[in-house]
């Protein structure tokens, strides 16, 4: 299968620098970064005190700091946010320069590129590369595609901010929490619904015929509302589904039928 390369210009680069960078966001994200080696990649988020998604992000460690590559609609104010957070901690927080990348397709990572830590399928990612040598050059619109087709979520399109739970994306499923690191902004919330399995609802990919159907119709299991359809396209889209309504359900969207395609990296998750 030809590699292919496109750079994502919906995402966008935040700099958090300083001897106290790694025990400062240690503290607000969802997952370890006492850990992560200097040029390895990790997926987390940063909650509220509710523990609902405010960001989801990639940290890019460094050897003095870190690069976080977060939605670029969101990337200001997630300066803001990190500085109301900053107190006496000994870190630079600012915006910086760089075209995140990614890389699919490919048997093996070229030099620079960094696995994508949710599915080792999703690829490879990296800031400021060249496709490489044999990789068609396509836009973010057929990557967006091709994680669609993984049943991935992608949170910057299909939470909404302030109201979905990490674990509502998949978050727990995609590597994005660590629920043995400790403490981080939202996780008593976080923990209680992975530990007593309160989890109702989960972003699934959904198949239909036609074009997608528009963001936030329901989905319905009979005359029962089952859910709400996020981001997609012709033919397949994200929906946030109750978990208890769609087994063995005939769902309809717009009076048109839908089908639930659970990836197998999702399993018998609930």
């Amino acid at each position: 299968m030809t590699p292919s390369y496109a750079k994502l210009s919906s995402r966008a680069l935040v700099e958090v620098a300083g001897p106290d960078w790694r025990v400062f966001l240690q503290g607000l994200l969802s997952n370890d970064v006492e850990t992560l080696e200097p040029g390895r990649i990790r997926f987390a988020a940063l909650l509220t005190p509710q523990g609902r998604l405010l960001f989801d992000l990639f940290v890019i460690a460094g050897e003095d700091g870190c690069r976080l590559d977060v939605q670029a609609a969101q990337h200001e104010a997630l300066v803001q946010r990190l500085l109301i957070y900053r107190l006496r901690a000994k870190v630079e927080i600012a915006a910086v320069e760089g075209a995140v990348c990614a890389l699919w397709n490919a048997v093996q990572a070229p030099e620079g590129w960094m696995a994508d830590p949710r599915l080792a399928e999703l690829g490879f990612r990296g800031v400021d590369l060249e496709p490489p040598a044999q990789a068609l050059a396509l836009d973010e619109d057929a990557y967006d595609a091709f994680r669609l087709g993984l049943g991935a979520p992608d949170p910057a399109r299909d939470a909404t901010p302030d109201k979905t739970y990490p674990i509502e994306a998949d978050m727990d499923l995609l590597n994005g929490i660590d629920f043995k690191k400790g403490c981080f902004v939202g996780q008593e919330t976080t923990s209680r619904m992975k530990r007593r399995g309160g989890i109702r609802s989960r972003m699934l990919p959904i198949s239909f015929a036609g074009e997608a159907p528009a963001h936030g119709a329901e989905v319905l299991a009979g005359e029962l509302r089952a859910g709400e359809v996020l981001s997609g396209r012709a033919g397949r889209a994200m929906a946030l589904l109750r978990l208890d309504r769609i087994a063995g359900a005939e769902l309809t969207v717009d009076g048109r039928p839908v089908r639930v395609e659970t990836p197998a990296w999702l399993g018998e998750a609930g």
